[in-house]
């Protein structure tokens, strides 16, 4: 068992024509990713490798069954693709662009509230699941199949945390890049309390920054 990102997982990207989107697809497919669908406006009917392009993400959901978004669009098209994902029903969302203006993410809360999404970022190198696929821009190589759970507020010291322990020759179950701004879609205790009924997940790594409360929230719920 996972969490996040399983063998259930039907990826869409939004900003999949752009040369961030384009490029990260295609590592994300290396990494055996379901990527079963693109959206870029006024793009439909073209294809990137073979992967269907949209117009919409409700078309992508339709025709194609996708229920997870990695979104790279440019940070003024973000917050309208975020709010696309969720009227869409997408299940899980990570956004990796950076540069939310913090009025537009107080509206993306607010969405998220009782929709049935969970969001990752924005401003984060996603989620990583070795043997399952990736949503973001973590590096291929440094990642092992295991029992220990990564989750993060940078995004290089993510990088190097995971290294180090694959170096170690210990795996990881998933890695979660949270995102360093100050409102973001999922916080630690929200993935602590994931990893915490993951039966794959034996022991957590968790990377804090400087700026804020998250880590002191976190030390108090994992005390309880």
């Amino acid at each position: 068992m996972t969490i996040l990102l399983n063998e259930k997982s039907r990826v869409v990207v939004q900003g999949i024509t752009g040369s961030e989107g384009s490029f990260h697809t295609r590592e994300s497919v290396k990494m055996e990713t379901n990527v079963v669908a693109g959206v870029t406006p006024g793009k439909g009917g073209t294809e990137l490798d073979g992967i269907p392009v949209y117009n919409r993400v409700s078309d992508a959901v339709e025709k194609e069954g996708a229920n997870v978004s990695g979104i790279y669009t440019p940070a003024a098209f973000a917050p309208d693709a975020i709010f696309e994902a969720i009227e869409a029903g997408i299940g899980l969302v990570v956004c990796m662009t950076e540069g939310l203006p913090v009025a537009e993410m107080i509206k993306v809360k607010q969405a998220l509230k009782g929709s049935g999404t969970r969001m990752i970022g924005p401003n984060c190198p996603g989620i990583t699941t070795p043997g399952v696929g990736k949503v973001g821009f973590m590096p291929n190589f440094i990642h092992r199949i295991g029992n220990v759970g990564v989750v993060s507020r940078s995004g290089t010291l993510t990088y190097e945390m995971i290294w180090q322990l694959t170096g170690l020759g210990i795996g990881q179950s998933t890695s979660v890049g949270i995102g360093g701004d100050p409102i973001v879609g999922s916080g630690f205790i929200d993935i602590l309390e994931l990893f915490e009924k993951d039966p794959q997940t034996e022991a957590i790594v968790m990377i804090g920054e400087i700026g804020g409360t998250a880590e002191e929230e976190a030390a108090e719920f994992i005390q309880t």
